[in-house]
C-alpha cells in the first residue's frame, strides 16, 4: 500500500511539473478581474486560466483599499491581451504568474509601485523581488495608495485575524 501511495505522489508531481512547464508562457485576453491579485485570461485555445499574480499580495475585497486595488489592475489590463510567465501553480490550482501588459509593463511591479500591493516576501523568491522590495519602500515613503493609511494591514495578517473571529 505504501509503494502505491508513493507512486501516486510521484505521478501527481510529474503531471504538475509537466503542466507548469507546458504553461511556462501564456498569452490571452483578460476576461475577469477577481481582485487586485487574481485575474482570468482566455487563451488562444479558448481556455480560461486563472492567474494569481506572483510575489504580491493585495488587500482583500472587504479590506481597506481592496476595491481600489481591483480597480487599479482593471484599468491596466481588463479586456486587454497580456503575457504571463508561469512561476508555478498554487494550492488552489491557479497559475502563479508574472504578467506583462500590452505596452510591456510589468503589472506585478506596477501594483507595488502604485501602493496597491505588498511584496509577498514569504513566497517571492524570484530575482524581481529584490527590486520590488525597493519599490514598496518608495511607495510607502511617498504614501501612495494603501500607504496613505497609517494603519495599513498586510492581507495575510487581515486573513489570519478574520479566521480567528469566525
Amino acid at each position: 500500500m505504501r509503494k502505491s501511495f508513493v507512486f501516486g505522489l510521484c505521478i501527481a508531481a510529474l503531471v504538475m511539473a509537466l503542466t507548469v512547464q507546458a504553461a511556462e508562457i501564456l498569452s490571452g485576453k483578460v476576461v475577469h478581474i477577481a481582485d487586485g491579485d487574481t485575474v482570468t485570461i482566455l487563451t488562444g485555445g479558448n481556455r480560461q486560466v486563472k492567474i494569481r499574480l506572483y510575489g504580491i499580495d493585495c488587500p482583500e475585497k472587504r479590506q481597506a483599499y481592496g476595491n481600489r486595488a481591483r480597480q487599479a489592475i482593471a484599468e491596466m489590463i481588463a479586456g486587454k491581451e497580456v503575457r504571463v510567465r508561469s512561476m508555478g501553480v498554487d494550492r488552489y490550482g491557479r497559475v502563479l504568474g508574472l504578467i506583462t501588459g500590452p505596452g510591456g509593463e510589468d503589472v506585478n511591479r506596477a501594483m507595488i509601485r502604485q501602493g496597491m500591493a505588498w511584496v509577498y516576501t514569504h513566497y517571492c523568491k524570484a530575482p524581481e523581488c529584490k527590486r520590488w522590495r525597493i519599490d514598496e519602500v518608495e511607495a510607502q515613503a511617498a504614501k501612495l495608495g494603501l500607504w496613505a493609511d497609517p494603519h495599513a494591514m498586510p492581507p495575510w495578517d487581515w486573513r489570519r485575524a478574520n479566521r480567528r473571529r469566525r
